[in-house]
């Protein structure tokens, strides 16, 4: 069965990596799975059909016969399970998808607190006083990363996904300048990156925004 997946019309970030999409690409770009891409608009993401797969009107969503799931981490975990982006050992499943779950729920929320602070309340007057601790919080965490993971090439042994999302999660941070303050966290970004799969995946997701 075919698999298609949503993504922006126009991505915010101008095709920069940092939509969801790209860690569903990933995944599947790293599953070697071909997949389909329909591009949604912002005002078509807030319609019936699609809200037919995405209660909440976001992107991204996946679709394969009878299955339609939204939420990039279950999309992740889904393709993972299916497809070897666990390890065979069954603790070291039960570690990566604990990462995953790291990821998006204690790593993400700060980082998109950090997002939400600067583009959408910039103009309160009280943004300025908030983000310097949004930032404090960020560091507290990254400085807990940084040190589960050492000299590590990767969290728990080989790449899983619970690496892909974590990279997904930190590549957030980017344009704010902290990730550069953890350099060991700032290379395990860059492991990310250079593998292939991700350099599919961002292509794709960039060839879209140039077009």
């Amino acid at each position: 069965m075919s698999i298609t997946i949503t993504a922006f019309e126009r991505s915010p970030d101008g095709g920069k990596g940092l939509a969801r999409d790209t860690r569903v690409r990933w995944a599947l770009e790293e599953a070697g799975l071909p997949y389909e891409v329909r591009l949604v608009s912002h005002r078509a993401m807030k319609e019936p059909a699609h809200l037919r797969l995405q209660p909440f009107g976001q992107i991204p969503t996946y679709e394969e016969g009878d299955l339609v799931l939204f939420e990039s981490g279950s999309i992740v975990f889904h393709i993972a399970e299916r497809h070897g982006l666990f390890p065979a050992d069954a603790n070291a499943r039960a570690r990566a998808i604990t990462w995953m779950f790291a990821a998006i729920n204690t790593v993400e929320l700060p980082i998109l607190e950090l997002v939400t602070a600067k583009f959408i309340e910039g103009d309160k007057p009280w943004s300025a006083e908030r983000m310097p601790l949004i930032a404090d919080r960020i560091r507290g965490r990254l400085r807990q990363l940084a040190a589960c993971l050492g000299d590590a090439e990767w969290l728990d042994g080989a790449f899983s996904a619970g690496d892909l999302l974590m990279v997904s999660v930190l590549l957030r941070l980017r344009p704010s300048g902290i990730l550069d303050e953890f350099p060991t966290l700032a290379a395990y970004v860059a492991r990310g990156e250079a593998r292939p799969a991700y350099k599919r995946a961002f292509a794709a997701q960039l060839a879209v925004n140039a077009a």
